[in-house]
């Protein structure tokens, strides 16, 4: 199983959320410790190493680092817009 970094960033974004929503996000989470790279994670163009997996109108953009068998959840964000590859942009300048 692999480790889960970023916890922190999540919870606080969670907290915001309805208790559904903020469940089945966390239970998406969750699960990447034991698959990091499920069928439905898609890497990201020009990011190496980075992937996104969605939770209904959610997406989860994280690290897998193979080689410390490590997943950091990086952030999460609303799908139907760009915000969130703008929030990443600016997260890794």
């Amino acid at each position: 199983m692999a480790k889960l970094d970023g916890l922190k960033r999540v919870l606080d974004f969670l907290q915001g959320l309805q208790p559904k929503i903020a469940a089945q996000i966390a239970k998406k989470i969750l699960s990447l410790n034991v698959d990091p790279l499920p069928t439905d994670s898609k890497q990201l163009k020009g990011y190496p190493g980075f992937y996104r997996v969605d939770s209904g109108e959610y997406r989860i953009v994280y690290r897998f680092k193979s080689k410390e068998d490590l997943v950091e959840i990086i952030l999460v964000g609303k799908r139907n817009d760009d915000e969130v590859y703008k929030k990443l942009e600016r997260l890794l300048e």
